[in-house]
């Protein structure tokens, strides 16, 4: 078997099971993916469990039904600086982009709630077929950007109970156009942010965060839609922990 160095090394998500020096048998979804970029016996592949585990491997053999790797190496990645999100329950399509470019990102988690507003979206994402989907999309974001770490899903739950979720964490930021600009923080410091559906929050939604220690933040003068807000939330929190780290 000779590994085919001119041949990228595929990112590939398995979900445990990593050894070094043994073979190991692809899940359905990455042997697929394997398939679909015609990978073949000698190709290099990085695997990892979303858990912060990273293979080197060579694949062995591919067949209708199989493609199997042998793992030569391990190595454990550091998980970035968590940012934890309270994302709406709105636009299933829309959830769904938000879910993949909050994973490039390397958010931490992840927990849809019922805000207000959101009971008037139709179609809305939420029920566990779609959180499905959402772990799909987050998995094929994570293969695309090299991560090591997958976003952890929640159910959906009502607004005190997902704000009350995040009372350990130390800096809690609620979007509203009405705060502040977020400020510099400690590049290891844990962050949550709260993003409102279309339309915004009830005054008494941002009254009960504020009462919980959550502090209101602004993007800027732009109405944003809730994907956008929560991009742009997740890359300010990122560029501000690096600034601060550098």
């Amino acid at each position: 078997m000779v590994e085919r160095q001119h041949r990228p090394a595929l990112n590939l998500y398995v979900p445990g099971g990593l050894v070094p020096r043994a073979a190991v048998d692809l899940p359905d979804a990455a042997a697929h993916h394997a398939r679909v970029r015609r990978a073949d016996a000698g190709d290099p592949v990085i695997l990892t469990d979303g858990k912060g585990t990273r293979a080197a491997g060579v694949i062995d053999a591919t067949g209708k039904s199989r493609v199997s790797v042998v793992v030569e190496s391990l190595t454990q990645v550091p998980p970035p600086a968590p940012v934890h999100l309270l994302v709406p329950v709105a636009d299933r399509d829309r959830m769904l982009l938000a879910a993949e470019k909050c994973t490039e990102l390397q958010v931490t988690s992840w927990r849809p709630v019922r805000w207000a507003r959101s009971r008037s979206v139709s179609p809305r994402g939420e029920g566990d077929r779609f959180r499905e989907k959402v772990t799909a999309r987050m998995v094929a974001a994570l293969e695309q950007s090299g991560g090591a770490w997958l976003p952890d899903i929640w159910p959906e739950s009502e607004p005190a109970e997902a704000l009350q979720s995040a009372q350990d964490i130390a800096e809690r930021f609620i979007l509203d156009a009405s705060g502040l600009a977020i400020r510099a923080m400690p590049a290891t410091h844990a962050v949550a942010l709260a993003v409102g559906p279309e339309g915004g929050f009830e005054e008494d939604e941002v009254a009960l965060a504020t009462s919980l220690g959550w502090v209101r933040m602004a993007l800027g003068a732009s109405t944003l839609r809730f994907e956008t807000a929560l991009i742009v939330a997740v890359a300010v929190v990122r560029a501000q922990q690096h600034t601060h780290r550098s």
